[in-house]
């Protein structure tokens, strides 16, 4: 059974990998044993999984189908092994969580300290990262869950919406608008805006916000460093649009003049991610039920903003 569940990794592996060496690397295996375990299965039920070509591995429907129930035994295997290992004993161990700085600005804190204080058994290690760079992560299964905005490729994920935040503009005051006021960029004149780089999943819809509403912008600034985004922001005439959760500490504090975009608005969708072989464990279920209930209680503040017809 042992063989037959190291198998199925291996298979999952370069499914997921799209790559016998990949496969290998996550996997701590050879390139060659990936391969003979993969042949092995292949001549055990006479199917071809994989196409090889110079281009790269590509599964077959039959791979594609061994790979959906291949999942599910993972994934069930891992959660009767841990119902095993939790009789007995309290919340321990240690959880990995790959946070991009939307979530690590505000919410990642007060969560951490709240569970912290709950839990002082359980080794908590963040991973601060934008969301390319955690996604591959939590594939890899180096991450138990990741925090991202929504994106198409759930290759080897399981995803669910965490929370909708709405974007919203940040600037030093120079705009002549009033601090939670709804603005429309396009009202705003020529703007010098900071933007994430082409890696950033945001990157696209800002870009396709900014073009199909006729936003003017002179300058454009590539900057996926969010503390050096914000002090740019705070010492110069350079803006920037953040998803509302981060910003949600300067609605009172006023550091800086925050406006939700308006007529249109804009909102990101934020999704939890974690590997779809296995279930999260107890501590990081747990560690992600606060850090929800944080985040919730962040973007809820936006809901009292004031909502008028006509952008300040």
């Amino acid at each position: 059974m042992l063989e037959s569940l190291r198998d199925i990794r291996l298979f999952v592996a370069v499914y997921e990998e799209r790559s016998f060496t990949a496969a290998a690397t996550r996997e701590n295996a050879t390139q060659s044993g990936v391969s003979q375990h993969v042949r092995k299965i292949e001549s055990r039920f006479g199917v071809k999984l994989f196409a090889r070509g110079p281009g790269g591995v590509i599964p077959t429907p039959a791979g594609d189908s061994y790979y959906r129930h291949c999942i599910d035994v993972l994934r069930s295997n891992e959660a009767a092994t841990r119902a095993l290992m939790n009789f007995g004993s309290g919340l321990e161990g240690e959880i990995t969580v790959g946070l991009m700085p939307t979530m690590t600005r505000c919410a990642m804190a007060p969560a951490l300290a709240k569970f912290m204080e709950a839990h002082p058994n359980v080794v908590v290690r963040i991973t601060e990262a934008y969301s390319a760079v955690l996604t591959q992560q939590v594939r890899a299964g180096e991450l138990d869950f990741a925090v991202v905005p929504a994106f198409a490729d759930a290759m080897g994920l399981k995803s669910r919406l965490l929370a909708r935040t709405p974007e919203v503009l940040v600037s030093k005051g120079q705009l002549d608008v009033r601090h939670m006021a709804p603005v429309r960029l396009s009202d705003l004149g020529t703007l010098k805006i900071v933007v994430p780089t082409g890696q950033n999943t945001r990157r696209r819809s800002l870009e396709t916000y900014f073009s199909s509403n006729g936003v003017k912008i002179g300058r454009m600034l590539e900057l996926d460093a969010m503390l050096g985004t914000l002090d740019l922001v705070a010492s110069s005439d350079w803006v920037t649009v953040l998803p509302g959760v981060m910003m949600a500490n300067d609605i009172a504090s006023r550091h800086y003049v925050i406006n939700p975009l308006a007529q249109p608005s804009l909102e990101t969708d934020l999704v939890l991610i974690e590997p779809a072989r296995q279930p999260l464990s107890a501590a990081a279920e747990t560690f992600l039920a606060v850090l929800e209930q944080e985040t919730l209680r962040l973007n809820a503040l936006w809901n009292g903003v004031e909502q008028v017809r006509q952008p300040v």
